[in-house]
C-alpha cells in the first residue's frame, strides 16, 4: 500500500499524464479542468439559491442564507466585491464582476482538488484490475500545469485590453503607453510600456504555476520518505516510523497548502482587478476629488 500511495518520483503527482487508453490527446489536467468547472458550477449556482431572499411567508428568516458552504460562497464574494473589485473598479465593477468572481472560484476549486488524493486512491483500487503500471481518469493540480495557467492568464490579458480600448479608445491607449513622459524618453517608454502589456499576464501565470508546483512537490517528497526508507532498510519498523513522522510532518504543510490555494486565486483575481482598473478612465474621479477639495476649502475659509 505504501508503494502505491507513494510514488518514487514525486513530480508524478504534478506534471500532467496522457490518458492513452482513452484518447492520444486526452490528458489527464484536461479532464480535471472540466471536473473542476462542474464541481464551481454546481456549488455556486447552489449558494445562488441560498443567497436569494425566500418567500414573504418566511419572514425574517428569508434573509439568512441557508447551508454552511453556501455562507462561505457569501462571505467571500461580498469580501471580495466590498474590499477588492469595487474600490478599483468602481462604476464598472457590475461590468466584470461575473468575469473576476467565476476566475477566482474556477482557480480555487482547481487548487484545492489538487490537495485531494485522488490520484493515489485511483491507483489504489484499480491497480488489481487493470493490468497497467499507473491508472487515472483525472487528478492533480491542474494550476500546476504551466498550459492551463497560461490559458486564465490570456482571459486576463484578453479582458484588460477590452477595458483599455473601451474606456480610452485607441488613441488613449497608444498616450497610456507613453505613461505622460516627455517626447525624447518616447523611444525609451514605448518599447518597456509595451513589453510590460504583455509581462503583466504572463508574471500571473508563472506565479501561480511556480507556486502551486513548489506546494505539491514538497508534500509528495515528504510522503514518499517512507516508501524510500522502506526500500533502504527493507524493514517495515523503521518504514512505518518514518512513514508515521513523514504524516505528522505533513500535517502543517497541507494546512500552509490550504491557505496557499485561497491565497493564489485571490492574488491573480485581484492583480487582474489592478490592471483592468489601470486600464480605466479616471478624469471624472479626479475632478470629484477635486471639487470636494474645492469645497473643503471652502468650508475651513
Amino acid at each position: 500500500m505504501i508503494h502505491l500511495l507513494a510514488s518514487d518520483n514525486p513530480m508524478n503527482h504534478v506534471v500532467d499524464q496522457t490518458l492513452d487508453w482513452v484518447h492520444d490527446d486526452l490528458t489527464m489536467h484536461m479532464v480535471t479542468l472540466v471536473v473542476a468547472g462542474l464541481i464551481g458550477l454546481v456549488v455556486l449556482l447552489r449558494a445562488a439559491s441560498a443567497i436569494k431572499v425566500g418567500s414573504e411567508h418566511q419572514g425574517m428568516h428569508r434573509y439568512m442564507t441557508k447551508g454552511r458552504l453556501s455562507q462561505l460562497v457569501e462571505v467571500i464574494s461580498v469580501y471580495l466585491i466590498e474590499n477588492t473589485i469595487r474600490p478599483l473598479l468602481g462604476k464598472d465593477t457590475s461590468r466584470y464582476l461575473p468575469f473576476l468572481l467565476s476566475m477566482f472560484f474556477f482557480i480555487l476549486v482547481c487548487n484545492l482538488l489538487g490537495l485531494v488524493p485522488t490520484l493515489d486512491v485511483q491507483h489504489l483500487f484499480t491497480g488489481p484490475i487493470v493490468e497497467r503500471e499507473r491508472w487515472m481518469l483525472f487528478g492533480g493540480t491542474a494550476t500546476a500545469n504551466l498550459a492551463v495557467t497560461l490559458g486564465l492568464a490570456l482571459t486576463a490579458f484578453a479582458a484588460i485590453q477590452y477595458q483599455g480600448f473601451r474606456s480610452l479608445g485607441i488613441k488613449g491607449w497608444c498616450q497610456h503607453l507613453s505613461g505622460g513622459a516627455p517626447l525624447f524618453l518616447l523611444p525609451i517608454m514605448l518599447p518597456v510600456e509595451l513589453l510590460g502589456v504583455f509581462i503583466k499576464p504572463f508574471a500571473l501565470a508563472i506565479r501561480l504555476f511556480a507556486n502551486m508546483v513548489a506546494g505539491h512537490t514538497l508534500l509528495a517528497v515528504i510522503a514518499s520518505f517512507g516508501t524510500v526508507a522502506l526500500n533502504s532498510t527493507q524493514s517495515w519498523l523503521a518504514g512505518g516510523a518514518i512513514t508515521l513522522v513523514s504524516i505528522l510532518a505533513a500535517i502543517p504543510i497541507s494546512f500552509l497548502e490550504l491557505f496557499v490555494a485561497f491565497l493564489q486565486a485571490f492574488i491573480f483575481m485581484f492583480l487582474t482587478t489592478v490592471f483592468i482598473g489601470q486600464m480605466t478612465h479616471h478624469d471624472e474621479e479626479h475632478e470629484e476629488e477635486e471639487t470636494h477639495a474645492g469645497q473643503e476649502a471652502i468650508t475651513a475659509s
